[in-house]
């Protein structure tokens, strides 16, 4: 069994996700489709992602993933050489394999 990997996003836009049985925003204003995958963090990284990224909004929630129950690749890499290793899914989450919404708080 894999660990849980994250990613923070509006409840609004997890509701949405819910109704069409898939996810795929891959960050703040940005798709999968745009992006070509979903960022994603590690419960260590995730304060990070979210004060670069989503500071100020409210309403957040943070969707637990199981990478067991994933359809498409799971990478772990990198934006530049020898940084930090972010998880990465190569697809639309589906909605099965988030087995836990916690609600996110600054």
């Amino acid at each position: 069994m894999a660990d849980h990997i994250l990613h923070i996003t509006e409840r609004a836009l997890w509701d949405a996700a819910r109704a069409k049985g898939t996810y795929e925003i891959s960050t703040r204003g940005r798709t999968l489709q745009e992006e070509g995958f979903i960022h994603c963090s590690t419960r260590t990284q995730l304060p990070g992602t979210a004060d670069r990224f989503f500071a100020g909004l409210d309403d957040l929630v943070v969707l637990v993933i199981d990478p067991d129950r994933l359809n498409a690749p799971l990478k772990y890499e990198s934006n530049k050489p020898g940084g930090e290793e972010f998880p990465h899914v190569y697809g639309p989450i589906p909605v099965a394999a988030v087995v836990d919404v916690e609600p996110w708080t600054a």
